[in-house]
Formats: C-alpha cells, sequence, structure tokens
C-alpha cells in the first residue's frame, strides 16, 4: 500500500493512493492517522487492505491539497553517514568499517513539496536524496540481516538537507548542520515494505534547477537495509514509527568542484527514488 497524509501542516488526515496511481481514498474513516501504532497494528493494516482492495474508500478531492509528511508522531530520526561507495570517493573520505550515526530531530520534517529554508548565515547548504526506513516492529538486539528486514514497516523519499559549514567547521558533531527548521522532507507516501521486496535495487534521482545532480541506486550502499537495522538496533531500540535515513549518493554539492554550487533562496530541488514517489522544493531565507 501507498499511504499518505494530507491536509493543512498539523492538521492532516490519513489517506490512501489508490491501485491506479491516481486516486486519493479518505482512510479517516477506519485509522486515526498514519504512524507507529498503525504500524505496529498487523490487525488494522488488513482493514485498510481489505477496504482499499474493496474499492469503497471515499475519494479525496486534489484540488490544491497540501501533501504533508507520510508518519506522524516519529519517534526519533536516525542517519547512516557515508553509506554510499561513490559518495564516499567523491568526499576522499575512507569507507567506513561499521555504519556512522548521527540524529536529526523528528521537528525536522516537513511534507514533500514543503518550502525548505536555507538558515541563516549559512553559506553551504546542500542537497541529498536518501531512502528512509521507517520501523513497523519493535527492533532491539536483532541477529541478522533478515531480522532486521522483517522489521521494516515501509520505505518512503528522504531530504537529508545539511549545512555543510555548521556540520563539518563549526566544531563538535555533525547536529549543527542537520538539524535547521525544514531540513527533512519526506514522502510523499509511505509505501509498505510488501511493496519493496529488494531494497538494495532502487534507482534515485536528485535535480536542482532542472539539472540532474544526483543519479544513483541503493545498490550502491556499503549496509544495506537490513544490516543498518540490525546494526542500528544494536545500541538502541527502534520503536514503530522510528525513522532511519540510510544514506545519499554522490553528486552533492560537497563533493563537487570550487566553487561549489551550494543551493540559495530560489533554488528548486526535485527528488525521486522509483516506487516512493517524487518531491519538489523551492528554497527561500529562513
Amino acid at each position: 500500500m501507498k499511504l499518505l497524509r494530507v491536509g493543512t501542516a498539523g492538521a492532516e488526515r490519513p489517506a490512501l493512493l489508490d491501485q491506479d496511481g491516481t486516486t486519493l481514498r479518505d482512510l479517516s474513516g477506519l485509522v486515526t492517522d498514519i504512524d507507529g501504532a498503525l504500524l505496529a497494528d498487523e490487525a488494522a493494516l488488513e482493514r485498510v487492505r481489505a477496504a482499499a482492495a474493496s474499492g469503497d474508500l471515499p475519494v479525496i478531492d486534489q484540488g490544491g491539497l497540501r501533501i504533508g509528511a507520510p508518519v506522524a508522531r516519529i519517534g526519533k530520526i536516525v542517519c547512516i553517514g557515508l553509506n554510499y561507495h561513490d559518495h564516499a570517493r567523491e568526499t576522499g573520505a575512507e569507507i567506513p568499517t561499521e555504519p556512522i550515526i548521527f540524529f536529526k530531530a523528528p521537528d525536522t520534517v516537513v511534507g514533500p513539496d514543503d518550502t525548505v529554508l536555507v538558515p541563516r548565515r549559512s553559506v553551504k547548504t546542500d542537497w541529498e536524496v536518501e531512502l528512509a526506513v521507517v520501523i513497523g516492529r519493535t527492533a532491539r538486539y536483532l541477529d541478522s540481516v533478515e531480522e532486521g528486514l522483517a522489521h521494516v514497516g515501509g520505505y518512503a523519499v528522504s531530504h537529508d538537507v545539511s549545512e555543510r559549514e555548521f556540520q563539518l567547521e563549526r566544531g563538535g558533531q555533525w547536529d549543527k548542520g542537520k538539524n535547521c527548521e525544514t531540513f527533512n522532507p519526506l514522502g510523499p507516501w509511505l509505501v509498505t515494505a510488501d511493496e519493496v521486496p529488494d531494497p538494495q535495487t532502487l534507482a534515485m534521482k536528485l535535480s536542482v534547477n532542472g539539472e540532474v545532480k544526483q543519479d544513483g541506486t541503493t545498490a550502491d550502499q556499503i549496509f544495506g537495509v537490513g544490516e543498518v537495522v540490525r546494526y542500528v538496533s544494536q545500541f538502541m531500540t527502534l520503536y514503530p514509527g522510528d525513522v532511519i535515513n540510510t544514506g545519499t549518493p554522490a553528486g552533492v554539492a560537497l563533493g563537487q568542484p570550487e566553487p561549489k554550487p551550494y543551493l540559495r533562496p530560489g533554488d528548486v530541488v526535485e527528488l525521486e527514488i522509483a516506487g516512493l514517489g517524487r518531491q519538489r522544493q523551492q528554497l527561500k531565507g529562513a
């Protein structure tokens, strides 16, 4: 299923993208929201599947309708750094021997087409298309890649916007360059795991002002999805509705020759992952 949340910010209602790929169906009569509680409730998910198959769910008029982030009340966003071979090469970094972990606050999450704000005094705001993994079952101390995959509830497109000067040149950890407001557009859909039989075969692309910057595939990940979930579960408990951003392929501004083409107010970023949908953001000054 392709689940989403629609409406004004803070007042979204749950919806489903019909099998025709264009019609939105209202789920508010069946579930209160798309969140960790729903993902952990297999009976509720089966009711949604049955209702979707019946074709009886109310149609939503999409005229002027905003799409919000597809998951509500995210507990934590765990991010994996330098997780693509080509991205590590372009930045001159050594291939990690273990996943690099950092965090984004859930309040960085916005809808897939919402405005992204360039922080005040920013000179190095960068783009990063990423596969987001949404946890569906509580995960702690998992033993195998297969167990890791079995704890995934779904997948989504994530834009891990980053401010590289804040991240790399201002001391301390990466978090200063990762947690600026609006720095994690998510969606448009949460695609349930049964629709993504192999998350290591997904094409991903990002363009800035119509020029393709990133054109990669999850096949280039250093640590695949199942291993990432397994590994992270050794250090923290992952709960339904938690999100893992699994890294970005080559093509970010940081990895390009000087003068590096960092984002500026007025730029338009478009990104997509095969089968998971497309995002479009215009940047404005904070």
